[in-house]
């Protein structure tokens, strides 16, 4: 249950453990004298007037994914919020008079989207062979394949109607045919949505099936007559438990049980994103049986590159198409993970089938590398091209040369902001103790150089958790938080138990414990804020969207420690949502809960709705009227209970939105409805505060 967003980097780092003494600990009680000049404005926190508003978040940003380089060009995916945030194919063209100013020119056409919806959530939804005149994408408004023409135009390959949907494609070597997911929703109901691995000729549509028989396909690779492929079955997720297999192109069979396993035979174990070597053939892929996601070669028992950190992005699992490392033009590896905070570029000599991983050089900031990236993709010799950020630099396409380094060049960047430093808030990682032992977490100081607040001791704090529940936030330029901070509230950021980049055990705090591990180590975070001087334990506040709303929603249900809170397309009803997702999800409470209709009890036990009596604070409510993954009915039933208990609350729900909000008017519109939102229940003077009609006050 993780909303839909883009370029999602691995951004995760092992975090220190704070003391009173700390630099940290003493951001709220020590204050410059520059901090307390005649020219800042003393006015409590929460009331301070802020230059990053919705509308300049959402105006001049896109988000920036799927960077490719082909053909001498290089290529990347623009989701849009002002155009109802489609997706558009851009191509780095800084001399056109056309050019945008990310010095990228439109390729796909005006009126396509290109979005697929396998596993809803989507992902590789561009396939690109050796040059132009094969790229391919599916148009989101009817899920087809097309063939993208060099006029601008496309032309579908699959045949009409609905049905079909197709992801993480790979062109064949001769450019005749694609092999993809295929999702065939010829029976729409969830248990009955197939999904397999095709081949598809791009001449006339026809297709064939490679790999059938479970429960969901991804990462189909080919190395001339091989097919390798992840699969696995329900109730495991991705990141639970699935297999890797081999088969030919030519097998007489296409059942997954006939075909070569290469890894995850014990049933424990999750194995990810399959690559074939281009010289030497071999098979490489990423297992996380030492208790890391680390990178594996077939026929070698260990990792060739064992360590204590996870390689493969920060959510792995979530979208397809991911592929955490790749092979440069000389055939060495590039591969990225997290150390210290930052981001490391690792690069090793894998030629040698018969050894692991040699002559290993790692590079990062102090080489010219931006603090946070991942999506390693090779250009001409030895150019790398990327997506990355830090805390005060939005998300920016990259180039950087293994050789000659220096500084990394910026090709396209994400946003048109701007802003000062001292509007910006560098993000401190915290580790707290929690119930089973310590969990991480990102704090955001309030910052704004016109203001200073000598009348409150400690700031507002808005506790902040990401969806999925198995996914991670991260440190990149995060405008969406920056509008808290400048306006002088205390972000968290959590990583609770559960949360990926933190190795296995960390990540398998989940099971079973969902609404109870995640909601101690929010609770838990706020708490330790409180004590180290750095949050008003009178005024903190909670958010989430879709499995952070859950969690959001749990924490003012279940505990005594926030005030408020806002579920962004949340869970409610457990039981609900148990009946009524699509298939991807359809069991991953199974691992999270337990069994349903068997464990009915728990997941009762733990739905918030079911204890509406232990609800006393303000709850907004913010949902998409088409979302598949939680349905509006969530919202609508929470939004009733709340009514009848006459607690304070108001329910948004946004028309043609889903999982998540991409129009930049919904966008805007539930940022400052949130921050009318609090002012209304913390009694602040909001500067400019959208009228919101609060239920119940």
């Amino acid at each position: 249950m993780r909303a839909a967003a883009a370029a999602l980097l691995p951004l995760l780092a092992r975090g220190f453990q704070l003391s009173p003494t700390s630099p940290l600990a003493r951001v709220a009680a020590t204050r410059s004298t520059s901090q307390l000049s005649m020219t800042m404005i003393d006015k409590p926190y929460g009331e301070w007037e802020s230059p990053i508003t919705s509308k300049a978040i959402t105006a001049g940003s896109v988000r920036l994914g799927n960077v490719h380089y082909c053909d001498g060009e290089v290529y990347w995916l623009e989701g849009r919020p002002q155009e109802a945030g489609r997706n558009v194919l851009c191509k780095y063209s800084p001399d056109s008079a056309d050019k945008s100013q990310r010095n990228g020119v439109d390729v796909s056409p005006k009126d396509s989207n290109i979005r697929t919806r396998v596993h809803e959530y989507g992902g590789g939804a561009i396939v690109f062979g050796k040059n132009e005149d094969e790229i391919y994408f599916s148009e989101f408004a009817t899920q087809r394949l097309c063939h993208l023409l060099k006029d601008g135009t496309s032309k579908p390959i699959t045949e009409e109607g609905e049905k079909y949907r197709f992801a993480d494609g790979v062109v064949s070597e001769d450019g005749q045919v694609i092999y993809a997911i295929r999702e065939d929703h010829t029976k729409p109901e969830p248990k009955n949505v197939v999904n397999e691995i095709v081949s598809i000729n791009v001449k006339d549509g026809s297709m064939k099936v490679l790999a059938t028989g479970n429960d969901f396909y991804s990462n189909p690779r080919v190395n001339g007559n091989q097919l390798a492929y992840i699969t696995w079955n329900h109730p495991n997720m991705p990141w639970d438990s699935t297999e890797l297999r081999v088969s030919t192109l030519d097998s007489t069979s296409n059942k997954s049980s006939d075909h070569e396993l290469i890894a995850g035979s014990d049933g424990d174990t999750s194995i990810i994103q399959p690559l074939f070597h281009p010289e030497t053939g071999d098979l490489f892929y990423i297992s996380d049986e030492s208790g890391y996601y680390n990178i594996y070669r077939r026929g070698h028992e260990k990792s060739i590159l064992p360590m204590e950190h996870d390689f493969g992005g920060s959510a792995p699992g979530w979208a397809l198409g991911q592929q955490g490392y790749t092979f440069l033009n000389d055939g060495r590896l590039a591969a990225q993970y997290m150390k210290d905070g930052k981001s490391v570029m690792l690069i090793a000599n894998v030629s040698d089938s018969n050894t692991a991983a040699s002559y290993i050089i790692e590079y990062g900031s102090n080489d010219g590398l931006p603090m946070m990236f991942g999506g390693l993709c090779p250009g001409e010799g030895d150019d790398v091209y990327f997506i990355g950020g830090s805390p005060s630099k939005a998300s920016s396409i990259y180039k950087w040369n293994i050789q000659s380094k220096g500084e990394a060049s910026i090709l396209a960047c994400s946003s048109e902001l701007s802003f000062d430093d001292d509007l910006i808030s560098v993000p401190k990682q915290v580790e707290f103790p929690t119930t089973l032992g310590t969990a991480f977490g990102y704090y955001y100081a309030p910052k704004n150089g016109k203001y200073t607040c000598t009348t409150e001791a400690a700031p507002p704090l808005l506790v902040k958790a990401h969806g999925g529940p198995t996914a991670c936030t991260g440190t990149s330029f995060n405008a969406g938080i920056q509008y808290w901070t400048s306006r002088g509230f205390a972000i968290l950021d959590v990583d609770y138990g559960g949360s990926t980049g933190y190795g296995r055990d960390y990540r398998r705090r989940l099971r079973k414990s969902w609404g109870i591990v995640d909601i101690d180590d929010v609770c838990a975070g706020a708490e330790y804020l409180v004590k180290e001087g750095l949050a008003d334990g009178d005024r903190l506040c909670i958010d989430g969207g879709s499995a952070g709303g859950y969690t959001t929603l749990g924490a003012l249900a279940f505990r005594d420690v926030f005030k408020a809170g806002t579920s962004l397309y949340g869970i409610g009803d457990l039981t609900a949502l148990a009946g009524d997702t699509h298939k991807f999800e359809s069991r991953y409470l199974d691992g999270l809960v337990g069994k349903y209709p068997e464990d009915e009890h728990l997941y009762k036990k733990r739905s918030p709705i079911e204890s509406v009596d232990t609800l006393s604070c303000p709850i907004l409510l913010l949902q998409g009227a088409e979302d598949k993954v939680v349905p509006p009915n969530q919202a609508e039933m929470m939004h009733n209970a709340l009514l009848k208990k006459g607690i304070p609350t108001c329910l948004k729900i946004y028309e043609g939105e889903q999982h998540g909000f991409r129009k930049a008017e919904n966008i805007q519109d539930a940022l400052d409805s949130e921050l009318a939102f609090y002012g209304t229940v913390f009694g602040m003077n909001i500067p400019e505060a959208v009228s919101l009609k609060v239920e119940n006050i």
